[in-house]
Formats: C-alpha cells, sequence, structure tokens
C-alpha cells in the first residue's frame, strides 16, 4: 500500500473520531448536524484522495450520492429546527 495513502488514512481518521465525539457530545441538534456535515466531507476526500492516488474514476457515483445526502440532509435539518424555532415563540 502506499505510503501517501496510509498517511491520508491516518489523518482523516484522527479527523473522523474528534467529528464522532463532536456529534456524540454535542450540546444541541445544529452542533450535531454540523458535525455529520464535517463526517461526511471528510468521508469524501478520502474517497476523492484515494481516486487520485490510484488512478480510477470507480468511486465517483459513491462521492456524488455522499454529496446528496448531505446537501439534503442539512436543508432537512434547518428546516426542522427553524420549524421548531416558530412554534416556540
Amino acid at each position: 500500500m502506499n505510503v501517501l495513502l496510509i498517511a491520508i488514512y491516518v489523518v482523516f481518521g484522527a479527523a473522523a473520531l474528534l467529528t464522532l465525539w463532536r456529534i456524540v457530545r454535542g450540546p444541541s441538534i445544529l452542533d450535531r448536524a454540523v458535525a455529520s456535515d464535517v463526517l461526511l466531507t471528510e468521508v469524501m476526500c478520502v474517497l476523492g484522495a484515494e481516486m487520485a492516488i490510484n488512478h480510477h474514476t470507480r468511486s465517483l457515483p459513491v462521492l456524488l450520492i455522499i454529496a446528496a445526502v448531505g446537501v439534503f440532509g442539512s436543508i432537512s435539518i434547518a428546516r426542522f429546527v427553524a420549524r421548531r424555532d416558530n412554534t416556540q415563540r
């Protein structure tokens, strides 16, 4: 296995663990939503780096699906929080 790929896995693995800690420990739903977006972005970066290092595009559909899930998840959480704030007033 390529040394660069191992270094990327280690760095992004540590970042993913810190992000999972924020998801579990986050004091509000918005903190958890931002952390989940960061985790999806980290997964996308690892897949993109692996594609660039190994010179292939087989993971491109997976990247697109992960990006769509991240966008739609963020929109739905934002709408939920906005609706909840309106009912509390």
